[in-house]
């Protein structure tokens, strides 16, 4: 090692290969590395909006969001039936602490009758995009837990992670003082 730090680049995967956590290699293509890979997109579109600004509760919530991601994806990356000593788990803690987040902010808000459109302030249509970006990670996951193990509780975090990103969406733009666009169905 340099001065510098960890070399970025190590040719390892030059081959289309790379290594899970637990020695295996498998082809870049492979289901679980697309899982962790759409997880790593979500953690990023979030980093997105947290650099466009948000109020500073929010952000402390993002950013706790941000390592939990980091968690989730840690644990997909893992080869099944690996012990890692010392590797964090995303815990049931986590998924309530969103559903309760969830509740206090739905509180302030209208009642949603209609569908709303994404879109409003530029955080909160980032927030939108960071929320479907969070469902194909979910979607990669499914497809995952088809043929391999995955624990429930990654799907039920991303799951209920959609959610709180589509809330917290809603409470960015109120905040903001943008009027939620309603689908009309035309």
């Amino acid at each position: 090692m340099s001065d510098q730090g960890v070399r970025i680049y190590t040719k390892a995967g030059d081959a289309g290969e790379t290594g899970l956590l637990g020695a295996d290699r498998v082809p870049k293509s492979h289901l679980r590395v697309e899982a962790y890979g759409a997880v790593d997109e979500t953690n990023s579109a979030i980093g997105l909006v947290r650099a466009l600004g948000v109020p500073p509760a929010l952000d402390q919530a993002l950013d706790r969001v941000q390592n939990e991601l980091f968690v989730l994806g840690m644990e997909l990356a893992t080869v099944p039936g690996t012990n890692l000593p010392g590797a964090k788990r995303l815990d049931e803690a986590a998924v309530a602490g969103l559903e309760q987040e969830i509740d206090v902010w739905q509180a302030g808000l209208p009642p949603l009758r209609n569908f709303i459109l994404p879109g409003g302030s530029t955080a909160g249509a980032a927030l939108h995009v960071a929320r479907t970006v969070c469902r194909r990670a979910e979607r990669r996951i499914v497809q995952l837990a088809a043929s391999e193990p995955v624990s429930e509780r990654l799907l039920r975090y991303m799951n209920r992670l959609s959610d709180w990103l589509f809330v917290i969406a809603r409470v960015v733009n109120q905040q903001a003082g943008k009027t939620e666009s309603i689908w009309t169905g035309s």
